[in-house]
C-alpha cells in the first residue's frame, strides 16, 4: 500500500520572523498523528503567490498575514460573505478537483477577536479606538459593532471617519475606554516601539488590547498597566483563529 502524500498548509506574509502559527500547527499534526506539515511562505511581493501555490501541489490552505490579508483578495476566486463584509481574508482554503483549482477566502480573525476580548467587555465598554487602518483592523472593526462597542479607527493621518493621534484629547479617552493596537508597533524585533497616544490618560476603567503576542508584553500594553489599564496581548485570538482555519480547511 503506497504511503499518503503528506498534506501541506502554510502562512503568507512578509517578514515571518514573528510566526506563530508554524510550530502551533506541526506541534498540532505531531501530537494527532496527521500526515501534514505546515511552512511559512515569506512573499516580499505578492505577486508572487501563485508561483508560490504552484510549486505545491499537495498544498491544501494557508493564513494570510501582515501586509496581505487585503492584497490577497485580487487572487481570489470566491470569498465569503463576512470576509466580503470585512474586506479582508487571513484563512484561504485550496479547493482542487479534476485538475481545477479553486482559491476561497475567509475571515477568522474576526471570531478570534470576539471570542478573546468578549470577557473582557464591562457596562462602560461602550466605545473603542482601534489603532491603524490595515487588514486586522477591519476584522476588529467588525468584531466591536458585533459585540455591542462603537468603534472608530485611528491613523497617523486624518480623514472621513478616522482620527489622526494628535487628536485624542483627554475627552475622546474618557468616552473611548477600549483601545486596540492593530499596527505592528512594538512586535520583535522592534520592542521599544508602540503606538503614540497619550498613555497618561488611561484609567482603570480603560481596556488595552494589542493583537501583537511576540514579545507577550509590549511596550503600548506596559505602558497602559502603568495607568492601571486592563491589557491582554492576542496570542488567544491567534489560537481561536487557528482551531477556526483548521475547521475551514476540513469542511466539505
Amino acid at each position: 500500500m503506497a504511503d499518503t502524500p503528506v498534506l501541506i498548509y502554510g502562512l503568507i506574509g512578509y517578514p515571518l520572523t514573528h510566526s506563530f502559527s508554524k510550530n502551533y500547527f506541526n506541534e498540532k499534526f505531531k501530537a494527532e498523528g496527521i500526515n501534514a506539515r505546515y511552512l511559512n511562505f515569506e512573499l516580499p511581493d505578492i505577486g508572487d503567490l501563485m508561483e508560490a501555490i504552484s510549486e505545491y501541489p499537495a498544498l491544501q490552505g494557508f493564513n494570510v498575514t501582515i501586509p496581505y490579508k487585503e492584497q490577497v483578495m485580487g487572487y481570489l476566486n470566491e470569498i465569503d460573505p463576512v470576509a466580503e463584509k470585512i474586506g479582508a481574508v487571513n484563512v484561504v482554503k485550496i479547493i482542487r478537483h479534476k485538475g481545477s483549482m479553486i482559491l476561497k477566502g475567509y475571515n477568522s480573525d474576526v471570531v478570534g477577536f470576539c471570542d478573546s476580548v468578549r470577557p473582557l467587555l464591562k457596562p462602560w465598554h461602550k466605545k473603542a479606538l482601534i489603532l491603524g487602518t490595515g487588514g486586522a483592523s477591519k476584522a476588529v472593526y467588525h468584531g466591536l459593532i458585533d459585540l455591542g462597542v462603537e468603534p472608530v479607527l485611528v491613523s497617523r493621518t486624518k480623514r472621513d471617519g478616522v482620527l489622526a493621534y494628535g487628536e485624542l484629547t483627554p475627552e475622546i479617552m474618557n468616552e473611548y475606554k477600549v483601545v486596540v493596537n492593530t499596527t505592528p508597533l512594538g512586535m520583535y524585533p522592534h520592542m521599544d516601539e508602540c503606538p503614540d497616544i497619550p498613555y497618561q490618560l488611561l484609567t482603570p476603567e480603560h481596556l488595552c488590547y494589542d493583537l501583537l503576542y511576540n514579545p507577550d508584553v509590549t511596550l503600548f500594553m506596559k505602558r497602559a498597566a502603568d495607568y492601571g489599564a486592563v491589557t491582554k496581548n492576542g496570542l488567544e485570538m491567534l489560537l481561536l483563529q487557528a482551531f477556526v482555519s483548521w475547521n475551514i480547511w476540513n469542511s466539505k
